[in-house]
């Protein structure tokens, strides 16, 4: 092979290795991961056939120790998820990479495409070999709504515990040890605005496994699908 065509394949390989656009391709998700995760690759998403929403920013996990979920009240999860861990917690939508400092640890948020309609974050944590029990999570995804959609429910199913805000606004909270169930728990009638809605969660769990499913359905319990998921 001469030189010049062993240059060519040099850079044939590497311009596939780090993609068309120039940025370096992803890494390999760890051990497990890819049964239940992808990486986000496309520029947009839309909910699945049942409506589900299986793009999400998952931060990873917080310590938060707790021998059981009975302890899962009103209260104690209003306090637990107000309590400031790191900065923007309420008002950014990070980068993929991105990592943020919460009692001295460095913590990544990932962007991934749920092969399941339930985020298994049970999974999530324990391939990238982070704790998996007494933990707090948090997630952010982003729709955009063509024209705006009046009268909807935002439908959760959490185990174990969570809370749920649109545009910064609370619209929901999951309390007590429970399983994750489609549809468990829904807001009251809500209104997704022209444009961006950002959807934040915080989901708690002791023992067991942790997983969570979202999407919005009508008055009439019909999921809505009549909007775009953002690439993050």
């Amino acid at each position: 092979m001469t030189h010049f065509h062993m240059k060519s394949l040099q850079a044939f390989f590497l311009l596939v290795m780090t993609g068309i656009s120039g940025f370096a391709a992803k890494p390999a998700l760890p051990g497990t991961m890819n049964n239940y995760f992808g990486q986000t690759v496309a520029e947009d998403s839309v909910p699945d056939k049942e409506g589900f929403i299986r793009r999400w920013l998952l931060l990873e996990p917080i310590e938060k120790p707790n021998r059981s979920n009975t302890v899962f009240t009103d209260s104690y999860l209003r306090e637990v998820f107000t309590t400031p861990y790191f900065k923007g917690q309420f008002t950014d939508v990070p980068d993929d990479g991105a990592s943020v400092k919460v009692d001295g640890k460095r913590l990544r948020w990932h962007s991934l495409d749920s092969k399941l309609f339930n985020v298994k974050l049970f999974r999530f944590a324990s391939n990238l070999d982070k704790p998996v029990y007494g933990v707090l999570f948090w997630a952010v995804t982003v729709i955009d709504c063509k024209e705006e959609i009046k009268d909807v429910r935002l439908a959760v199913g959490s185990n174990s515990a969570s809370m749920w805000w649109i545009d910064g606004e609370e619209v929901l909270l999951l309390s007590g040890d429970r399983r994750m169930v489609a549809d468990d728990a829904m807001s009251k009638r809500i209104t997704l605005k022209k444009g961006r809605n950002v959807i934040r969660g915080a989901i708690i769990n002791g023992p067991g496994m942790s997983d969570f499913c979202v999407r919005f359905v009508d008055g009439n319990g019909v999921p809505v699908t009549d909007y775009t998921i953002e690439k993050l």
